[in-house]
């Protein structure tokens, strides 16, 4: 059921706080001087908690420092959050965003251009979906909804305000965020209208950079389960333009991950799961990850996640590749990760100056029987006292070969 108006204040700021603040934007004609908007409404409608708070303002950027001042309440901005209309207030410890309203001047489908207005309604239209247009009073907590988003979100439907095409042309990456919206708080078949202009403007994704498309990528493969958002955009060709190594054939390997990770009582991971879309083939999956500009230690997690090496004891596994890619490994390949609970690390307890005093000759073949002794150690179940006759057998073989 949702609610007909929000809760206030949000959980964590100080109700003296918050209302001081209030006041200090007021206005005298009648018209709310702030408002809470975006996620945070959305959120608290559907009785989810959200850390997602921000304030909208009728008042200009100068205008709403000079109030902070004169209440004697903290704040800090930048010139770019000056030049974006984003003043942030500290609230009894508490950052609060408070962001003047705005209308679209001008758009690229990657920026835009805005101009400051006091026009409620016009800085909701800017807004990409009706559940993300609402805003809420601040005394009252009565809601206001331009655009039906309090009935699409009763009804669990994602839905562009107005013409989803030039939605889409605004910000690429808007065809992302509705797959994000929608596996997260859609229920049944996607909104028609929405979903056939994402699959008519996907090539549109070619104009944005591989890390946001990454990153928006990856918020939707951290949803609890996005499977069936996945299914109906390799169905409509999302992935094409920019990741066409997934398709139908990867959804199967992501189904059964996120069951292997519900019944390991191990929590949702983005990354991870986007290793199950790629192929298993080590080399074009590190290939995959590079080009989207993934850092190199997520290009080497997704490099071991597609790698499939002889059966190794879990254990054995996490020591060669460490503990977060080995959970991966296990994950994907039908292992249990619960027998890494509780693991720590073993030390290995010696190194390559033992071996020399056990007659090796200093030079690479140290280090080349340090890991051979390292493997059978690893192998041998990590004997605390066994590393010793381990290393004495491998410096003996190599003697006796001369």
């Amino acid at each position: 059921m949702i609610a007909d108006r929000v809760l206030l204040p949000p959980a964590g700021h100080d109700p003296a706080s918050v209302r001081a603040l209030f006041a200090a934007l007021a206005t005298d004609t009648g018209v709310d001087g702030a408002r809470y908007v975006g996620g945070w409404v959305r959120d608290t409608l559907l009785g989810l908690a959200s850390q997602d708070v921000d304030l909208a303002t009728v008042h200009a950027p100068s205008d709403v420092t000079a109030r902070l001042e004169a209440a004697g309440i903290r704040y800090w901005t930048t010139p770019s959050g000056l030049a974006h209309g984003t003043v942030t207030a500290m609230l009894a410890g508490h950052p609060l965003e408070i962001t003047t309203l705005r209308r679209d001047v001008a758009t690229d489908g990657r920026h835009a251009q805005v101009t400051f207005t006091d026009d409620w309604r016009a800085d909701a239209a800017r807004r990409d979906f009706t559940i993300n247009a609402l805003s809420a009073n601040p005394r009252s907590g009565v809601v206001h909804d331009h655009f039906g988003g309090l009935a699409d979100l009763a009804a669990g439907l994602v839905r562009f305000i107005g013409d989803p095409l030039v939605r889409i042309a605004e910000d690429h990456l808007r065809i992302l965020r509705f797959f994000r919206f929608h596996a997260r708080f859609g229920r049944g078949a996607p909104d028609a209208a929405s979903y056939a202009a994402c699959a008519a403007r996907a090539n549109d994704l070619m104009a944005l950079s591989r890390e946001r498309i990454a990153t928006e990528l990856l918020k939707l493969l951290a949803l609890p389960d996005p499977t069936a958002t996945i299914a109906i955009m390799v169905d409509g060709g999302l992935f094409a333009p920019v990741l066409p190594e997934i398709d139908a054939a990867a959804l199967p390997r992501l189904a059964a991950l996120i069951a292997a990770e519900a019944a390991a009582d191990i929590p949702p991971d983005g990354l991870r799961r986007l290793a199950a879309l790629l192929p298993v083939d080590p080399a074009r999956a590190e290939a995959i990850a590079q080009r989207l500009k993934l850092s190199k230690q997520q290009v080497l997690r997704v490099r071991l996640a597609a790698t499939r090496d002889p059966d190794e004891t879990p254990a054995a596994l996490a020591y060669r590749i460490r503990l977060e890619p080995a959970i991966d490994r296990l994950l994907l390949t039908g292992g249990d990760p619960r027998a890494l609970a509780g693991w720590e690390r073993p030390v290995l307890g010696i190194g390559g100056g033992d071996l020399i005093a056990m007659g090796l000759s200093p030079g690479p073949l140290v280090a080349q029987t340090l890991q051979q002794v390292e493997r059978a150690w690893s192998d041998a179940g990590f004997p605390p006292d066994g590393v010793a006759p381990i290393a004495r057998a491998a410096v003996e073989r190599v003697l006796a070969r001369g």
